[in-house]
């Protein structure tokens, strides 16, 4: 398996864990409430992991004309599950596509696109490896919240 392949097949089920994380809730209004500590609600957190992951990998590494609007991905509210379930599994098939494609040398040359602050100039490997500890962070984050907020 290709280290392309590999990130493909990370990245594709923890898109689905995070579907199932969203269909878990009671309803739709839990998925946007801000409770306890949390600063974010889990559907901000969803909007923003998609988006994170249409631009970095999507767009700079394949090339789709996808445009993030970080703004909107943390300022929307109550977009419905059933729209982010379409954006999900967008995104799946855009990581499965382009990481799919990707032979082992295309995944160690150097990242093509401007990476996030403190991350410096690094491979794409490397900035992969970024990208996915940063989902698992947040896809905690979502489970936590989901549990705060008495979801399944």
């Amino acid at each position: 398996m290709t280290l392309g392949r590999s990130f493909a097949f990370i990245l594709d089920r923890d898109l689905g864990r995070l579907a199932d994380q969203l269909k878990s809730y009671p309803d739709e209004e839990s998925v946007w409430i801000v409770a306890g500590t949390t600063k974010n609600s889990a559907g901000t957190l969803a909007l923003h992991l998609v988006g994170n992951l249409e631009a970095f990998i999507g767009a700079v590494l394949g090339g789709t004309d996808y445009v993030r609007d970080r703004d909107a991905e943390f300022g929307d509210r109550d977009v419905p599950r059933e729209e982010m379930y379409r954006r999900i599994e967008a995104c799946r098939a855009t990581m499965v596509d382009t990481l799919g494609a990707m032979d082992d040398a295309a995944i160690l040359a150097p990242y093509p696109g401007e990476s996030p602050r403190g991350l410096g100039e690094k491979s794409a490997h490397t900035f992969l490896l970024h990208l996915t500890a940063h989902f698992s962070w947040h896809l905690g984050q979502i489970d936590y919240h989901r549990r705060l907020v008495g979801g399944g």
